[in-house]
């Protein structure tokens, strides 16, 4: 493998389990020292502030696995229940995360692209787990890395939000990084995914 792929690859796995590990600090510090800002979210929509910011976690670490072709080719069972759970989890946090959208303190504009982004987040997966069972693997391959393109939006919201804030404030810069984080995931996994079909044909 290249370089420049293993080096992408390593940081795709580090910011995946880093941002994941970090996401349950509030579990050591509780939500209002660590996550002040969703603290309305804890007080009035309990169930569903717990659906997603204990289950999307769980499919941020196991993303990278679902993308490796290594395990998929020598372990397909364990990759088909790793997925299972990546599904699981992901179902979990997208019905938590649709339920305390239209709520957030960001306003409307961050309401509606956390709102599609969960229903999004969890059609586009489902219809992957659903390729799969019909053993259309090609095509579940492909939607699957619309998943986790989705899935990566709780990593690049906090790459992008400092530099956003810094340019334009918080309530600005997160209005921004509420689509940003992941209507520019998809566009560029379907920039991948477009190149990688104009390639077949080349390569036949």
């Amino acid at each position: 493998m290249p370089a420049f792929l293993r080096t992408r690859t390593a940081l795709f796995w580090l910011l995946s389990f880093a941002v994941a590990l970090v996401s349950y600090r509030w579990l050591v510090f509780g939500v209002e020292a660590s996550m002040d800002f969703m603290l309305h979210h804890f007080i009035d929509r309990r169930a569903a502030f717990l659906a997603h910011v204990l289950f999307a976690p769980v499919a941020l670490v196991l993303a990278p696995f679902q993308l490796a072709r290594g395990l998929r080719a020598r372990r397909p069972a364990l990759h088909r229940w790793l997925g299972r759970v990546y599904g699981v989890a992901i179902l979990i946090s997208g019905l938590g995360g649709l339920a305390i959208a239209p709520f957030t303190s960001a306003g409307p504009v961050a309401a509606w692209a956390f709102g599609i982004l969960a229903v999004l987040w969890m059609g586009i997966t489902g219809r992957g787990i659903w390729l799969a069972m019909q053993r259309r693997i090609a095509e579940h391959r492909r939607w699957m890395i619309r998943s986790v393109a989705l899935t990566f939006a709780g990593v690049t919201l906090r790459l992008e939000l400092p530099l956003l804030m810094a340019a334009f404030g918080f309530d600005t810069g997160y209005q921004i990084v509420a689509w940003l984080c992941w209507v520019a995931n998809l566009l560029i996994a379907e920039w991948w995914l477009r190149r990688d079909r104009a390639r077949a044909p080349l390569a036949a």
